[in-house]
């Protein structure tokens, strides 16, 4: 038995790990988490990658190491998305894959999101928790043979598999802005890029804070923030694009924007694909979540699928859509899931299926989009630091339950109040609470009530 002394580990959260560099994440609990990962799950290899963060490969180095000290075959994949790492598990049929990557989280943040076999997620019911106080407790029992460490690059793979989501004769000629926000999407835009021009598809790409630096001079790569989004916003009013595209740090979501450089909400997007999938699988299931959902339930009933409500959290999606075997699933946070992508969540694969629609469909991005803004206006999340969450969510409900038409627990609080509705749950990870809210074509109604519930929830 190889004994470290015990300590305690804070950044293990509902679904990943992530902490603060230095005190609650540095190379010691990288090694243990490691060393804690290969005793639990006992794989026999292991793939491993990390993001542009400044500390992402000492850190991945040092989960290699115990990985390797617990007996494991280590495979590293140099600077990854998550999405490569969940592509890698299942194309090399290994045992295991784990991202080094902070996503959109501050500069002095580092963490992991970690794969079973088949690229399941390993989060608190699974087997996270056991990872962590195995890590904890140092209590490490010895291997005959330390494990092996290659490299390896999949890139081309992984772009042959996301080109086989459209149909590349579709494609007229495109203009798209590209926003890495210096993280890592960068390089997989290029090597897409040079297959398209090798395949003669008219796509032209205007690449804006491209290169992947960890020192992220333009700012953390998240354009769920509304400071984050105007270079975007800009370069495609400049260029004339046909769609602007940005993507967090880890690349797991995607953001677009319209012809006008229009930022468009996650909810309306998981409507368009989900009736793209529709038109092409009859009758399949779709998997939404619980924030907004009248423009997807809608918009699959009226395609002849099947939809299902969810959990929010990229667990509870990924498990449902394997149990139902969904074609598709969608977030309104712009986290977007595919069966064929081994039901995880690719940041890829929806630009490609929008492009794919704008050329298919002759039409402009604000079009496809503007019958489900007006029939289902929406501001989109809002979210309040609050001391008391719970007491927060009591207050609301006790003050509109006796009007609610129905009321749903499955994720927080959602109340639908017949010409309006609205969810609010806590944050997994953040002292907040989030509000989402959408009427049935009135605008005027989702201001009333959006400041009506926000001057609720801060009194």
């Amino acid at each position: 038995m190889t004994e470290f002394a015990p300590i305690s580990i804070t950044c293990f959260k509902a679904y990943d790990i992530r902490g603060k560099l230095g005190t609650q994440l540095n190379t010691d609990i990288a090694y243990r988490i490691g060393r804690a990962f290969g005793q639990y799950l006992k794989p026999q290899q292991v793939v491993v990658g990390g993001d542009v963060r400044l500390t992402s490969a000492e850190l991945k180095n040092a989960l290699a190491d115990g990985l390797r000290d617990a007996g494991v075959d280590v495979i590293d994949l140099g600077q990854t998305g998550t999405e490569e790492i969940y592509f890698a598990t299942s194309h090399l049929a290994v045992d295991g894959g784990i991202e080094v990557t902070a996503s959109h989280n501050p500069m002095d943040y580092n963490g992991m999101k970690m794969v079973g076999r088949g690229s399941k997620p390993i989060s608190s019911d699974n087997g996270l928790l056991d990872i962590k106080a195995l890590a904890e407790s140092g209590q490490f029992a010895p291997v005959s043979n330390r494990g092996s460490l290659t490299t390896q690059s999949l890139m081309d793979a992984y772009t042959d598999h996301l080109l086989g989501y459209i149909d590349l004769a579709n494609i007229k000629p495109l203009k798209l802005v590209v926003n890495s926000g210096n993280g890592t999407s960068g390089p997989v835009v290029d090597v897409l890029e040079s297959k398209f021009k090798q395949l003669n598809v008219p796509i032209e790409f205007i690449k804006i804070h491209h290169q992947a630096d960890g020192n992220f001079p333009h700012g953390i790569p998240n354009p769920l923030l509304p400071e984050n989004r105007q270079d975007t916003i800009d370069a495609v009013i400049k260029h004339g694009a046909d769609m602007g595209i940005a993507w967090d740090g880890d690349f797991d979501r995607c953001f677009l924007f319209d012809e006008t450089g229009a930022f468009i909400e996650g909810y309306y997007i998981v409507g368009l694909l989900a009736d793209a999938f529709l038109q092409k699988h009859k009758g399949a299931k779709i998997i939404h979540d619980p924030r907004l959902s009248w423009n997807t339930i809608e918009v699959v009933n009226k395609a002849g699928g099947q939809p299902i409500q969810s959990k929010t959290g990229h667990a509870f999606i990924k498990q449902l859509m394997r149990k139902e075997d969904a074609i598709y699933g969608g977030e309104m946070s712009a986290h977007h899931y595919f069966r064929d992508f081994f039901y995880c969540d690719s940041g890829m694969i929806p630009w490609l299926l929008v492009a794919e629609l704008l050329c298919v469909k002759l039409a402009k991005l604000s079009s496809m989009v503007a019958d489900a803004m007006q029939a289902y206006p929406s501001p989109g999340e809002i979210n309040r630091t609050v001391s008391d969450a719970d007491a927060v969510m009591a207050k609301v409900l006790a003050t509109y339950k006796n009007d609610a038409v129905a009321i749903d627990y499955t994720d927080g609080i959602g109340l639908d109040m017949g010409q309006w509705r609205f969810n609010l749950r806590k944050s997994n990870t953040e002292p907040l609470i989030r509000l989402n809210l959408e009427t049935r074509a009135d605008s005027q109604l989702m201001q009333v009530k959006t400041a009506e519930l926000l001057a609720l929830i801060e009194s």
